[in-house]
């Protein structure tokens, strides 16, 4: 345990790094795919070429985040258990529900009905992405009670960011709506949201990776 409170940081930027870089090298190997108009989750789809190394990679991204909890906790702990036991169940939820699930219980999207595999895929997915969308709102509140204005308004600022794309996304995937420019291209909508939803952790841990390499440095 010890370890993972000392490394977790690592843990926490290799599991958003190896994430968010998936469809790119993946779509090297998968030459039908157009990531400009189709959604990520294709390449887990049963006639992907590259549906294996894409679940177990699903998995392993997972397995990082999880690995990060006890590093996460112990950094805010003293600060509000409340807060700091919804920061952990954020990133928790992300990398079971969206990423272990989504490697263990694959669905096939030409199938018409909802088997077990599916419900918990989605009902993972949805909670996975809602800790995804809370994680930068709850660094502000968790920063502003250290009264670390800077950062405190850095990660508001990131929510700002992360739900503006989030909200994007999800008027692509209106058939009405998605007729207009920049719109119809649903596969960029999702790689530009979910960039600002990985840059809040990605700063983040960057910066306590940092800060545990100068004892000293302070932020605020």
């Amino acid at each position: 345990m010890d370890f993972l409170k000392r490394n977790g940081f690592y843990f926490l930027m290799l599991g958003a790094v190896s994430d968010f870089l998936t469809p790119y090298i993946l779509g090297l190997f998968f030459p039908a795919m157009n990531q400009l108009t189709m959604v990520i989750s294709v390449f887990g789809d049963v006639s992907s070429p590259v549906r294996q190394p894409f679940l177990i990679w699903s998995v392993v991204s997972g397995i990082f985040f999880v690995l990060a909890l006890p590093a996460l906790y112990q950094e805010f702990v003293d600060i509000s258990r409340t807060l700091t036991i919804l920061l952990v169940s954020a990133i928790g939820f992300y990398g079971v529900g969206d990423c272990i699930f989504t490697g263990l219980f694959s669905i096939n999207m030409e199938q018409a009905g909802w088997n077990l595999s599916t419900w918990i895929h989605n009902i993972g997915s949805g909670l996975g992405y809602t800790g995804f969308l809370l994680f930068p709102f709850l660094l502000f509140l968790l920063y502003k009670k250290q009264l670390k204005k800077a950062l405190s308004h850095f990660y508001l600022f990131s929510l700002f960011v992360s739900i503006l794309f989030a909200g994007i996304y999800g008027l692509a995937r209106i058939p009405k709506v998605s007729q207009f420019p920049f719109l119809n291209q649903i596969g960029l909508c999702q790689h530009v949201s979910f960039f600002f939803n990985y840059l809040p952790i990605v700063v983040f841990s960057f910066m306590q990776i940092r800060q545990s390499r100068r004892p000293s440095g302070k932020f605020s």
